[in-house]
C-alpha cells in the first residue's frame, strides 16, 4: 500500500534512546509513522543505549570556532572571502539539485561577460546568492522561523525552474520523491500529507527557537533533517534546507560570517548524504546521520580556515611580485573581490585609458596571474587564475 511507502523520522530502539539522549522528553519533533499513519511526538523516548555522536560534536564545535575567528583576524578583508564562499556555496548547493554552471560562470556573469552558455542554471545559482544575502539580513529582524523559511523560498525560484510551483508557500497538494516519471506508489519516499505537514512545521517552529538545549551543531543536523522529511515545498526544499544550517549557526551566534558551508562536502558525498538521511525514516538511525553531518562541518571547516590562510599567502606573494608597479597592485588587489576581468572592466578599476588597461593586463598574464577564458580576439574576459583555483580545485573533503 502507499501507506507503507510513507517515510518517518525513526522510532526504533537506536531512534528513540538517541532522542531521550540528546533532546529530553520534551523534544518537539514529530514523526511520521508508517504503521499508524500518525505524526507523534518525539517524547517517552524507550530504553536502550545509543552510540552517542558527542565526541564527533566536540571537535566540530572547535574548528567551527576556528573558522568563526581565523578571517577576521586572517584576511585583510574578510568580506571579500564570505562573497566568494557564498557563490561556491551557491554552485554546489544548485548542482545537488542537477544545475551544471560552475562558479566561473556565475561570477562572468555577474560581472557582466556577456551571455552564459547555461543562463538558467547561473540565474538559480545568483538567485541561492541572493537568497542567501536577504535571509542574513532578515534575521537582524525575525528570528529563524517558517516566516523566513518561506521568505527565503520565494527568493530562490523567483523567476527559475519552479516559479509556477508555489513559491513562497506551503504545498497544499502531496509530494513525493523519486525518479522522473515515477508515480506515487512506487516513490522511494513520501513526505507527510498536507494536514500532517501543517503539525510537524508547527512542531519544527518551536524547536528552531529551543536554543541552548544541546549542542548547536546537533541542533542544526537534526533541523535539517526533519526540513528534508517534511518537504514541505513542492520544489526547492534541498536548498532551502542547506540554506537553513548557515541562517541557524549565524542567529545563534556561533559564526561572525557565513562561512559554514556544506553544500561541496553534501555533493561529494551525495549517495552517502541522501541514504543517512533515508535511514533516518526507514530505521530511526539519527546517530548514523549525526555522524555523518558533524564530520562534515569538521572537514569544511579545517578547510576553510585553510582556505584563508592560503588566501593571505597568495596575496602577499602577488604583491612581492608586482612590487613597483602601482596599477599593476591596485588590479590585483580589486580581482581579491571580482576574480573576472576585462580590458574596460580594468580602464575603470584602474582610470587609466584604455591602452594602459589593456598593457596592465598583458602583464599579469605574461606573470601567469591572469588568464585569457574567451578565445575571442575582442571582448576578452580574463579570470585571476591563482585565486580561483583556491576555490574550484579544492579536493573533496573526505570523512
Amino acid at each position: 500500500m502507499v501507506k507503507e511507502r510513507i517515510g518517518f523520522i525513526g522510532l526504533g530502539i537506536m531512534g528513540r534512546a538517541m532522542a531521550r539522549n540528546l533532546l529530553g522528553a520534551g523534544y518537539p519533533l514529530t514523526v511520521w509513522n508508517r504503521t499508524t499513519a500518525k505524526m507523534k511526538p518525539l517524547v517517552d523516548a524507550g530504553a536502550g543505549a545509543a552510540t552517542s555522536p558527542a565526541d564527533v560534536a566536540s571537535r566540530a564545535d572547535v574548528v567551527i570556532s576556528m573558522v568563526s575567528d581565523s578571517a577576521a583576524s586572517i584576511l585583510p578583508n574578510p568580506e571579500l572571502f564570505v562573497a566568494m564562499y557564498v557563490r561556491r556555496e551557491a554552485v554546489y548547493s544548485s548542482q545537488i539539485e542537477g544545475t551544471q554552471s560552475t562558479l566561473e560562470d556565475v561570477l562572468e556573469f555577474e560581472a557582466g561577460g556577456g551571455k552564459p552558455s547555461r543562463p538558467k542554471d547561473v540565474k538559480e545559482v545568483v538567485n541561492y546568492v541572493r537568497a542567501m544575502d536577504y535571509g542574513l539580513r532578515r534575521l537582524t529582524e525575525l528570528p529563524v522561523c517558517l516566516r523566513l523559511i518561506r521568505e527565503i523560498h520565494a527568493e530562490l525560484l523567483k523567476g527559475v525552474r519552479g516559479a509556477d510551483r508555489t513559491p513562497g508557500e506551503f504545498r497544499r497538494s502531496q509530494n513525493w520523491i523519486g525518479p522522473e516519471g515515477t508515480p506515487l506508489a512506487a516513490a522511494i519516499y513520501v513526505p507527510p500529507p498536507v494536514h500532517e505537514m501543517q503539525a510537524a512545521l508547527g512542531d519544527l517552529e518551536k524547536f528552531l527557537h529551543q536554543r541552548g538545549t544541546m549542542p548547536l551543531l546537533v541542533h542544526c543536523g537534526l533541523a535539517h533533517a526533519q526540513l528534508e522529511t517534511i518537504h514541505p515545498f513542492l520544489d526547492g526544499n534541498g536548498r532551502v534546507g542547506r540554506l537553513l544550517i548557515t541562517f541557524l549557526l549565524c542567529w545563534q551566534g556561533a559564526l561572525q560570517r557565513p562561512l559554514l558551508y556544506l553544500s561541496h562536502y553534501f555533493k561529494a558525498h551525495r549517495a552517502e548524504y541522501y541514504d543517512r538521511l533515508m535511514a533516518i525514516r526507514n530505521d530511526g538511525n539519527w546517530e548514523g546521520w549525526l555522524k555523518f553531518f558533524l564530520s562534515g562541518v569538521r572537514d569544511v571547516s579545517v578547510q576553510a580556515t585553510e582556505t584563508a590562510r592560503q588566501i593571505i599567502d597568495l596575496r602577499e606573494q602577488h604583491r612581492r611580485l608586482l612590487a613597483g608597479s602601482a596599477y599593476d597592485l591596485k588590479l590585483v588587489d580589486h580581482l581579491f573581490q571580482t576574480p573576472i576581468v576585462s580590458v574596460p572592466a580594468a580602464q575603470k578599476i584602474l582610470g587609466c585609458s584604455s591602452p594602459t588597461a589593456y598593457t596592465v593586463i598583458g602583464r599579469l598574464v605574461k606573470q601567469g596571474l591572469l588568464q585569457e577564458t574567451t578565445g575571442r580576439r575582442r571582448d576578452r574576459w580574463y579570470r585571476y587564475k591563482p585565486y580561483l583555483d583556491l576555490f574550484e580545485g579544492q579536493n573533496a573533503p573526505t570523512t
